[in-house]
């Protein structure tokens, strides 16, 4: 593994020379228009106060790793590494880190070009800025194609569904009655279809209320982003029927698009909150956001006032994972720093609408019966999992609710 450094005095040179070693390593156009903005702009104060700036790059073949390091001179400012377009792997009182998966360098080496910019590297600068652009343009032009196809598609559904439901509901008990079953596959057609996601198994279960309101406010969204994570949503919003279901379908609409646009987990929620406030301020929505790396098992999970989410080890030791936030249209909205966890092969994670656990009114005896009904189901098929909680669960209800289930566990590898 060979390693090269450079040393750079000015923003301009700085940028030219992580655009070159980023081509050569045969980087993304978009990330390597990320990599040079971050350099830049986390190098940017020490540069203006006149400190020179040492950038220092690796390649390891073994892993396909490229190592870029950033380097201020010490006893000055540090660099600024806040909320970089390219998230740094690591940050220092003197230095910031990138690793990223690369190519070996080609032949035309960015450690022979002046850091100046002359040399026979200079003249291809500005086609790399314009691809870099491209690559940014393309990237935009797409989320905003798949951001108005998703509302075309919310203004569709939210437009069927009330258009349904008025018209039922000018209709009599009987009749409400003998089309329960109907609503109720309307209800499952509202759901997204099961993903596919290798090395993790997912089941969920849903239960209304009531039959003469089938539709309600408990909904869900799973979908898989472009790294390869499975990102779920879970909804409970205020009331029950079709109106707490169209409030329901707003949220998790905003936050697919939002998690397609690339928002940090953390931020979800109150950006949530801000696009669905000037359209509808009546809606108070409780939101847990989970991300999963099914390679890894890795766990993150983001909450806004909702119940916490169950881990089940495989050894039988339980416990809720608390994250803190608020829920839409709750006073100040928003996530705090999502929490971590790790799931080992056989681990069970269960999530759920608190009308799993407060059918008898009492929230922490239901906390306590859930662990127990899900120990009883540690051992099961995933597909069995969610449904035979919540019927251990509603042996007696004394508060009915909208119920949501969902069972999670990574496979054994």
């Amino acid at each position: 593994m060979t390693t090269r450094t450079l040393t750079c005095a000015t923003t301009a040179a700085l940028s030219r020379a992580v655009r070159v070693l980023a081509r050569d390593h045969a980087l993304d156009p978009a990330v390597r228009a990320r990599l040079v903005l971050s350099a830049a702009e986390a190098a940017g104060a020490a540069l203006r106060a006149g400190r020179e700036t040492g950038l220092t790059w690796a390649y390891d073949p073994e892993e396909g790793e490229l190592t870029v390091v950033l380097r201020m001179p010490p006893g000055g400012t540090g660099p600024v590494a806040g909320d970089l377009p390219l998230a740094a792997d690591a940050v220092t009182e003197d230095e910031v880190v990138w690793r990223l998966p690369a190519s070996p360098a080609s032949p035309a080496s960015p450690g022979q070009a002046a850091p100046d910019g002359a040399g026979e590297d200079a003249p291809d600068d500005a086609a790399l800025a314009a691809e870099e652009l491209r690559a940014v343009v393309a990237a935009a032009d797409a989320l905003t194609a798949e951001h108005r196809r998703l509302n075309d598609e919310l203004a569709e559904t939210n437009s069927g569904v009330l258009a349904l439901y008025v018209q039922l509901d000018e209709r009599d008990e009987q009749l409400r009655t003998a089309h329960g079953q109907t609503l109720r596959e309307l209800e499952d057609a509202l759901r997204p279809p099961p993903i596919k996601a290798d090395g993790l198994e997912l089941a969920v279960h849903y239960e209304p209320a009531g039959t003469d309101a089938p539709t309600g406010g408990d909904l869900y969204d799973w979908f898989v982003l472009p790294d390869g994570t499975v990102h779920i949503t879970i909804v409970d919003a205020l009331g029950h029927g079709v109106t707490s279901t169209r409030s329901a379908l707003n949220v998790t609409h905003a936050v697919r698009t939002l998690a397609l646009e690339g928002h940090r987990l953390q931020s979800i929620v109150g950006r949530t909150d801000e696009i669905l406030r000037p359209f509808d301020r009546s809606v108070m929505a409780t939101v847990l956001l989970a991300r999963i790396d099914p390679a890894t098992g890795e766990l993150w999970l983001a909450n806004g006032s909702h119940p916490p989410a169950l881990l089940l080890r495989r050894d039988g030791s339980a416990r809720y994972l608390e994250a803190r936030g608020r829920g839409i249209g709750f006073p100040l909205p928003g996530s705090e720093t999502p929490l971590t966890e790790r799931l080992a092969p056989g681990d069970l994670l269960v999530l759920y609408t608190d009308g799993l656990t407060e059918s008898r009114r009492d929230p922490i005896e239901g906390e306590k019966r859930l662990i127990e009904a899900a120990h009883k189901q540690l051992q099961s098929p995933i597909e069995e999992v969610p449904g035979a909680i919540a019927e251990d669960m509603h042996t007696v209800i004394l508060h009915p609710d909208d119920t949501l289930a969902m069972a999670v566990r990574v496979a054994g590898r």
